[in-house]
């Protein structure tokens, strides 16, 4: 057999295992969508707004009875679209900054020792299972937060609607900051130590200072290559369950920023934990819809971010960097 038909053997074999992927990414977007479209349709638009508790809702599908004035299908989804809306856009912005230091001190300040040794270990902590970043928001950080930062008095202000303890959008955010940090620094250092060091000596050679040039020289060029890590994180905490289903408080209730400072210290529960915290009213139809619905939310939602990550990237082709 030819070194030719052995390449082409290999080169329609890999072209068959790439579409057997496509298909079955596919495959599970079609079924995901179709199990939750009957929640869709009795709902309609009305399903990500306002409207009632969820957890009520949740448990009426559970128990088949329907609440009174609304069909067994009535759910409104807001409570838990706000709690993910919240925690995923507070933890990456803060993430953002973070990591774009952290990754301008390991590409330009960091001797190259502490660089060998930071490298590695900020791989390891990205690849850390939530659930161990779960423990330590729920053993350790959800205590101390209960006990040092929140008063009697504050948890009395609000105890008619809601019980106030550790567990709550603050710790939920702090953790999955911790979660996405390691992804966005990897990323955004190599793109930055990717850049050209011609570009920056030019610019230092032009008489500007070493600040500048790292602002008007490497971030704007891996600039791209950030996007796609604060996009990619931005996917990550999306569908993030159990970690956000342990610290997160785990009740279905939209935290009202009016209520200023207290608004950081009450419970909520994004869409992911509410999958987790259901799964098992699969068996129950109504109810499986419901989840099936959500899920499907989650996964457009993170498909978009996925490409929209992809394209970014592309744009450092410009500079013919690969990140």
């Amino acid at each position: 057999m030819t070194a030719g038909r052995i390449d082409r053997r290999v080169e329609l074999t890999l072209g068959a295992l790439a579409v057997a992927v496509l298909a079955m990414i596919a495959a599970m977007t079609a079924t995901v969508i179709a199990k939750g479209w009957p929640s869709f349709s009795h709902n309609g638009l009305s399903w990500f707004g306002p409207g009632g508790d969820v957890d009520t809702q949740l448990r009426a599908m559970q128990e088949a009875k329907a609440l009174p004035g609304h069909s067994l299908y009535y759910f409104r989804a807001w409570p838990l679209i706000w709690g993910t809306l919240v925690t995923t856009l507070a933890a990456v912005l803060i993430a953002l900054v973070i990591s774009t230091l952290a990754a301008i001190f390991l590409t330009e300040f960091a001797p190259p020792a502490m660089r060998r040794t930071l490298d590695p270990v900020i791989r390891l902590l990205a690849g850390v299972p939530s659930v161990i970043y779960g423990l330590i928001g729920i053993l350790a950080i959800a205590p101390w937060i209960n006990q040092h930062l929140l008063s009697n008095s504050r948890k009395a202000s609000v105890s008619i609607v809601v019980q106030l303890n550790g567990a709550n959008l603050t710790t939920a955010t702090l953790i999955l900051i911790v979660m996405i940090l390691p992804i966005m620094v990897a990323i955004s250092a190599n793109a930055l130590a990717a850049v050209p060091p011609a570009w920056r000596e030019g610019s230092v050679a032009l008489g500007v200072n070493r600040w500048r040039t790292i602002w008007r020289v490497s971030l704007r060029t891996a600039r791209p290559a950030i996007i796609a890590a604060t996009i990619l994180a931005t996917a990550r905490a999306l569908g993030e369950a159990v970690m956000l289903g342990m610290v997160s408080g785990g009740r279905g209730f939209a935290a009202n920023p009016l209520d200023g400072i207290t608004f950081l210290f009450e419970p909520v529960r994004p869409l992911a934990a509410t999958i987790f915290q259901n799964s098992d009213g699969l068996t129950i139809p109504v109810l499986a819809h419901t989840i099936y619905a959500i899920g499907a939310v989650l996964l457009v939602s993170a498909a978009m971010l996925s490409l929209a990550g992809w394209a970014a990237k592309r744009q450092l082709g410009r500079y013919g960097i690969r990140a």
